[in-house]
């Protein structure tokens, strides 16, 4: 397969005789194409001041996946002993050579000495450049670029750097990253990373609209109606927690999406009388704050993940919302990963501006205290059933946050995801074109990030079809959204998936032109694993109403995980944390409910097919509770 990233890292040198001190140059990264809607307005003024950040590489991360594989593995002796916060910084913090090729290097060139800041962590260079300097730095030239909108954004097309830096930075902003928000505040309508939460993502439910006029809480409704009953009885899912002060479960949610209490009394009313009253203990990240507004684009997502997870948890379990960003700025992913380690916060250049809420936030009704950065603790399960396009994002922050999540993993937290709703398309059901942008009329399939993350397990949907029973097997969800599926562009094959995606590629071969996926069998595939995603009935703004999406699957093999954890708690053992090398093990694909019917359509092809074992539809299939239950339970 043709690449398909918007950014190539390349290795030609060359030598940069007008250097301070000879040296041999290399290119680091290159865009390949001006994203829509952009076009070179002018040339930056040399006299202009840019903050120029370097990107320190952090240490042993080409050693994350073999670190996690020795807590995460069942074969491994060390199975299940998580590290602490203190290791995991200690482990990954740069290197002092690291700051001081970077620095010497920058001296050399004839900066002072007093403008260069390192971060507290370690992980990031900075000072205050001129463009002149810049470019002089980086062999470059610095446009100033303008929008369809107005917008305005600084950027060149490649820039270099010494050949003996290339394994010190990841990378220095700004240079090739396009990322400039966009926001509707300035009158733009675009979106951008941190606008996760708004309707107009593509995130959240799906509806055929109208509300229920009757609740059908009877078994052989199911193909019509999901409630917690029927998710029980296909799954086997029944479990009264027996530790549950000593175990957590996290829905996490981003402004402006907001659950009415309202809603979950009259859920609670229908299918769970001693929720009546009960909420979810809300953390708020950045000022996470409760929306007012009432609408299903507000409300929907919101209710179906806590209506569902404290239901299936029982009363006995309390759940945490974490809640991320203010009404007026909103939070992103990264936004979110701040609150839990606070060297992320500087991780690899910090947050970028562009794409994150930046707080304080001082903006009319903004939140105005100081950034969450590690200060509260994640969850043992965290469910999140928002996505991106894996193309929206630059691959070296894509990098940097599947980073982080290896690293959480690595302390015992599980990272759930949905899949997305748009088969083998992207949010919206955005596809994309040969240059790497994305549109609705685009023909190469668009991966979900972070699904195409290896160190997160993705959850696909499945439907109980027209005319079954919860007694009958499941397929692939084909109704109002398809299972979000299929092969990354950015990340290789982790160690525990060759397997199954081998076995898929050599019995189910897609008979696609090797144009339109990454065919390479060298990539991510997702997702993992599936729930039902179809028909399941919710309380959203005063009325029942049916909804749709992966949205829903995570938040119920989240509830699962957290029932596995409490037993396991009960026992003296720890928390069950990144599952993906256990659930892909030969002993334990049995403790799956196999699919094999159905398929993901998405950018005018009828997406992958569902086969035996592993697919790019539904994963290894739908959980059968008894038996993952008495396999993790085995394990020490």
């Amino acid at each position: 397969m043709r690449s398909l990233l918007p950014f190539v890292c390349l290795s030609l040198t060359f030598a940069a005789y007008s250097d301070p001190v000879l040296s041999r140059s290399a290119l680091h990264e290159r865009r390949s194409h001006i994203p829509s809607g952009w076009r070179v307005s002018r040339k930056h003024h040399p006299l202009t001041t840019i903050p120029l950040r370097f990107a320190l590489t952090q240490s042993n991360l080409e050693n994350l996946e073999e670190f996690l594989y020795g807590v995460s593995h069942p074969d491994s002796p060390n199975y299940g002993k998580h590290w602490s916060a203190t290791e995991v910084a200690s482990t990954f913090a740069p290197s002092r050579a690291s700051v001081d090729a970077v620095r010497d290097w920058l001296l050399e060139s004839g900066i002072e000495a007093h403008r260069i800041k390192l971060s507290a962590s370690g992980g990031w260079l900075e000072f205050k450049a001129t463009v002149q300097e810049a470019e002089d730095l980086l062999h470059t030239n610095y446009n100033v670029y303008g929008h369809d909108t107005g917008a305005e954004h600084v950027a060149c097309e490649s820039y270099h750097l010494p050949e003996h830096l290339g394994p010190h930075v990841d990378f220095v902003m700004p240079t090739v990253q396009f990322d400039a928000k966009l926001s509707k505040r300035s009158g733009g309508d675009g979106e951008t990373l941190r606008d996760v939460g708004q309707p107009s993502s593509g995130n959240g439910p799906k509806t055929a609209g109208g509300s229920l006029s009757k609740v059908l809480d009877q078994l052989d409704s199911c193909d019509q109606q999901i409630t917690p009953a029927c998710l029980r009885a296909l799954y086997g899912f029944v479990y009264q927690p027996k530790v549950p002060e000593n175990n957590s479960y996290g829905i996490v949610e981003y402004t402006p999406q907001a659950y009415r209490q309202d809603d979950l009394n009259l859920f609670a009313n229908q299918f769970s009388s001693d929720l009546y009253g009960v909420s979810p203990n809300m953390v708020s990240i950045d000022g996470g704050a409760l929306s007012s507004q009432e609408s299903f684009d507000i409300n929907g997502e919101s209710c179906l993940d806590l209506e569902y997870a404290m239901n299936l948890v029982t009363k006995a379990q309390n759940i945490t919302l974490y809640q991320v960003g203010d009404l007026v700025e909103g939070g992103s992913f990264n936004n979110f990963l701040d609150a839990f380690d606070g060297s992320y916060c500087t991780f690899e250049g910090g947050d970028d501006p562009t794409e994150d809420g930046v707080y304080p936030d001082n903006q009319p009704g903004g939140y105005t205290g100081p950034e969450t950065c590690g200060t509260i603790k994640p969850a043992n399960v965290l469910s999140t059933s928002y996505a991106y396009s894996e193309a929206d994002l630059t691959p070296a922050y894509a990098s940097r946050q599947c980073a982080e999540y290896g690293k959480l993993g690595l302390m015992g937290v599980t990272f759930l995801y949905s899949s997305g709703d748009g088969g083998v398309a992207g949010n919206n059901h955005a596809c994309l074109n040969p240059d790497g942008s994305q549109s609705s009329s685009g023909k190469i399939f668009n991966p979900t990030f972070p699904s195409t993350c290896p160190y997160i397990t993705s959850v696909g949907a499945t439907q109980v079809s027209p005319n079954k029973t919860v007694y009958d097997p499941e397929s692939a969800c084909e109704q109002v959204i398809y299972s979000g599926g299929g092969f990354s562009n950015y990340f290789g094959l982790p160690d525990y998936q060759k397997d199954a995606v081998a076995s898929y590629l050599k019995h189910t071969p897609p008979s696609y032109p090797d144009s339109i996926w990454n065919s390479t069998g060298k990539s991510r595939a997702y997702p993992d694993i599936s729930a039902n995603g179809a028909n399941y009935v919710i309380a959203v703004d005063g009325n029942f109403t049916l909804v749709y999406g992966t949205s829903a699957s995570s938040p119920v093999v989240g509830a699962m995980l957290t029932m596995v954890n409490d037993a396991r708690i009960a026992l003296g053992k720890g928390p069950i944390g990144f599952i993906n090398p256990v659930i892909y093990a030969v002993n334990f694909t049995d403790g799956f409910n196999d699919i094999t019917n159905g398929t993901n359509p998405g950018c005018g092809t009828p997406g992958f097919n569902t086969s035996h074992g592993w697919d790019p539809v539904t994963g290894l299939g739908t959980p059968n509770f008894p038996k993952l239950l008495a396999k993790w339970i085995a394990l020490p």
